[in-house]
């Protein structure tokens, strides 16, 4: 799949871009990374101009979000879960709308360009927990403009080397995951810790 998606990016462009970047952030499982560093090297080629290739691929994942807001919060969980089901992603869903209001704005905005693969369960969970549209277009937009500039501008800078920069994102991706996770059950571990220290200290003042 992903040879005959490259293949359709280099012979068709743009729409082809803005189409494969759309369906994938409804939920269809694609290549979008590997898509936007080739689209990066085919800039740095001079076949795409790249400041289209941003604004297309932005624009795209944008559509592709707010379809999955929208199906969220207007067509009901019912259609939700049919349709994350029909992907084998029920169980996310759940998962995802239980977190959707705790994550907030920050769990939309790193899910467009870090932890790429929640995005679209964002999106529905968002949209089925009312989080406002405002709010929610708000980090869309941020996250997906990062997103298109950093992948776009890693292909264009190591036009080369593309399976090697694909790999080397991925990996720093996750990194970066474990990082933040590590950071928060530390910062939750301390905060409980220092609880209990008051607690203690207070108790023979009683």
């Amino acid at each position: 799949m992903s040879e005959q998606i490259l293949a359709a990016l280099a012979r068709y462009g743009f729409p082809a871009l803005f189409a494969v970047v759309t369906v994938a952030s409804i939920g269809i499982p694609l290549p979008v990374t590997l898509l936007l560093i080739v689209t990066g090297s085919l800039a740095a080629q001079g076949v795409l101009n790249i400041w289209g290739a941003i604004a297309v691929a932005a624009l795209g994942s944008i559509a592709g979000d707010q379809i999955g807001y929208a199906i969220g919060r207007w067509g009901g969980k019912a259609l939700a879960a049919r349709l994350t089901g029909l992907l084998g992603k029920g169980d996310r869903l759940r998962q995802m709308e239980a977190g959707a209001n705790k994550l907030g704005g920050s769990g939309i905005f790193l899910s467009r360009w870090l932890v790429t693969p929640l995005g679209p369960w964002i999106n529905f969970a968002s949209g089925i927990a009312g989080y406002s549209w405002l709010r929610f277009i708000f980090w869309d937009v941020a996250g997906e403009l990062l997103d298109a500039v950093l992948y776009i501008c890693v292909g264009y800078a190591f036009s080369d080397r593309v399976q090697q920069a694909a790999e080397v994102m991925g990996n720093l991706a996750w990194a970066f995951v474990g990082i933040a996770i590590a950071a928060f059950l530390g910062w939750k571990l301390f905060g409980k810790k220092l609880s209990t220290t008051r607690l203690r200290v207070e108790e023979p003042a009683r």
